[in-house]
């Protein structure tokens, strides 16, 4: 039995299938509509919470919104982050406040690590329902406090590692033997602490082995490739004609042994090297008579230095090459040009400076003015060194008492009265130039007295001096040169002043003086000033005084002479009195 198809069955069997796939289509939007409900409501449920069961550091968090977990999380750790952490370090207990060392919860963090945080994940939304997971806090570490802590404690149970090195000691090597150190490492410590915090466990710090960058290898190799050979011997400039040797405890000053990258390698200060040249070469052209100077109180020949102009830089760039050099890789010639000295060496022994032959001494009463002059013209002086039959002249040493060269205004005797002038009391290193003089037995050239006798210079043996008129000159009439030393100790309101002249040379005579009695008295006068500048003065006497001085010889001197008299004339000290009512010592 068939069934034949008919238009009309084919139109009524369509109807019903598309019937039933609205059927079907209708429950599949019902289920998502439930299902979708459902997970809404899901969502609206968990919110910010934290699963469930979840535990932080021992602290039940679980079910909470996210800030309210944190502030659950930051109450239940309270006690335990205010506690110090025990460590053990090597065997050696320790307490660490948690705050030195830079350790801090992070609460908001360890909510959302523990899932405390809004989100549509259906794998979240699963796990508020079903987790409850045991966690740990989330702990930040401030760098910078875990730095200073390590230092601390390095300090106090660790032990630096202790760098080779090599130096240099005149011509000696000097060296400083490498260590191993002990110390933490930063990192591991922060873990250690941070790890045992919260569990109230015991953190393990360790101290580890810290080798020095710079080892006894390392000392070996820069002995041999450099600082044995520096200290071997001299190196030699030749400049033109002139040759300079350099020992190693000339240079070596200059020299230095650096790390870099693990290893010693050699320095050179540049400043340091040009002081050294400069001490065996007068650098810039101009030569460096011999003379000699006084050394710890005795005289010593300075030696002459050739003049050199040459380029400081080529020494510079090949001086670690030349000390580290043998044989003739030790020698360098210098580009240069040399200019000879006036006085070499050999002249300036020639002059036979030994020994001191004269020293004499003058006092003053208090007065800056003294104090400044004196001063100034001893520094000018001091050093000079007279050659045999050279004549001294205190005037063209000293030159023009002005304030440009270092002198200001003081009193002078003029006119047989005293007014104030630059330069005054320098005749208090006149008359005491002219002693040292007169004792060390040279000839006297030229010398003026002070017009009327001042009682702190010896009687008849005294000079004074003015620029442009009055002049102390005498000559080297010795075979030995003469070196003259001056030195002033200034006064203070409660101390005199000293003047002290010393000559040294080889001694050729021995001198002795007499002084004779006064003679040819002539009494004062009083006179009446009207000026400003007016200094009252209570007069007394003049008189004339001969000074003989005896001449022995000494030593290889056969030479005789006949005693030489000094005679004086001072002419009486006037009294002076003030008669404007404005002069200066009428004033207040």
């Amino acid at each position: 039995m068939s069934f034949l198809s008919t238009p009309e069955v084919d139109a009524g069997r369509d109807q019903q299938d598309k019937a039933g796939g609205r059927v079907v289509l209708w429950l599949l939007l019902a289920l998502i509509v439930v299902f979708g409900g459902l997970y809404v409501a899901a969502h609206y449920a968990a919110g910010d919470r934290v699963p469930r069961g979840t535990t932080v550091s021992g602290v039940n968090i679980g079910g909470h919104p996210q800030a309210e977990a944190a502030d659950r999380l930051r109450a239940g750790l309270a006690d335990q982050v205010s506690t110090p952490i025990e460590a053990d370090l090597d065997g050696t207990p320790v307490t660490v406040e948690a705050t030195e060392a830079g350790l801090d919860v992070d609460y908001e963090a360890s909510v959302a690590e523990a899932g405390g945080e809004e989100s549509w994940d259906p794998v979240r939304l699963w796990n508020y329902f079903t987790g409850g997971d045991d966690l740990e806090a989330e702990v930040i570490v401030d760098e910078a406090a875990l730095g200073a802590l390590v230092t601390r404690l390095d300090a106090e149970h660790g032990r630096s590692p202790r760098e080779g090195a090599l130096a240099f000691e005149g011509a000696r090597i000097t060296e400083t033997k490498p260590r191993t150190g002990r110390a933490l490492d930063p990192a591991a410590t922060g873990e250690a602490l941070a790890g045992a915090w919260l569990e109230g466990e015991t953190a393990e710090l360790t101290l580890v082995e810290q080798e020095p960058e710079i080892d006894a290898g390392d000392l070996a190799e820069a002995r041999d490739s450099f600082a044995n050979a520096a200290v071997s011997g001299p190196v030699t400039l030749t400049f033109e004609q002139s040759t300079v040797r350099l020992q190693p405890a000339d240079y070596t000053r200059a020299l230095s042994m650096e790390a870099v990258d693990g290893e010693l390698v050699p320095r050179l200060d540049d400043q340091a090297l040009g002081a050294v040249l400069e001490g065996k070469v007068s650098v810039g052209g101009a030569p460096v008579d011999a003379t000699v100077a006084l050394v710890d109180g005795r005289p010593q020949v300075v030696p002459a230095k050739p003049g050199v102009t040459y380029d400081e830089e080529q020494i510079a760039g090949s001086f670690l090459e030349l000390v580290a050099g043998s044989g003739d890789e030790r020698t360098l010639a210098v580009d240069a040009k040399v200019a000879r000295p006036d006085v070499t060496t050999r002249e300036a022994r020639a002059l036979q400076i030994k020994e001191r032959v004269s020293t004499f001494t003058t006092y003053y009463p208090h007065a800056e003015y003294r104090n400044v002059n004196l001063g100034r013209a001893a520094e000018i002086i001091d050093g000079y060194v007279l050659e045999p039959g050279e004549t001294f002249s205190l005037n063209d040493t000293v030159g023009e008492r002005t304030e440009a060269n270092g002198f200001t205004e003081g009193y002078v005797i003029s006119d047989g009265i005293l007014i104030q002038d630059l330069g005054g009391g320098v005749s208090q290193m006149a008359t005491t130039l002219f002693n040292g003089m007169f004792f060390a037995g040279l000839e006297d050239v030229e010398h003026k007295p002070h017009s009327f006798y001042i009682d702190r210079y010896p009687i008849g043996r005294e000079a004074t001096v003015a620029w442009g008129a009055v002049d102390l000159r005498f000559r080297n009439d010795t075979p030995y040169g003469v070196l003259i030393d001056t030195n002033v100790t200034p006064s203070t309101p409660s101390s005199s002043g000293v003047v002290t002249v010393s000559m040294y040379s080889t001694k050729h005579w021995d001198i002795t003086s007499s002084t004779g009695e006064r003679h040819n008295i002539t009494e004062p006068e009083v006179r009446r000033v009207n000026t400003l500048q007016c200094h009252a003065n209570e007069g007394y006497g003049g008189f004339d005084i001969d000074v003989t001085r005896y001449f022995e010889p000494v030593g290889a001197n056969t030479e005789t002479r006949e005693p030489e008299v000094f005679s004086t004339t001072y002419t009486p000290s006037d009294t002076v009195i003030c008669t404007n009512p404005n002069a200066e010592d009428n004033v207040g």
